[in-house]
């Protein structure tokens, strides 16, 4: 998958890192500000119980 994703990525390998850089600060950005929240709403520590 990372050799498929490196290979259709333009320009030399600078160029390549850096879009790869931008791609996973964005990935991280969009679950920090998404998805992180609606799980945490979604399955709330209280609903789940462990039996001892």
């Amino acid at each position: 998958m990372y050799a498929a994703l490196w290979r259709i990525l333009p320009g030399p390998a600078w160029v390549r890192v850096i879009l790869l850089l931008v791609l996973a600060a964005a990935a991280l950005y969009a679950l920090i500000t998404w998805a992180f929240p609606w799980a945490a709403d979604t399955f709330l520590p209280q609903e789940s119980t462990v039996e001892q």
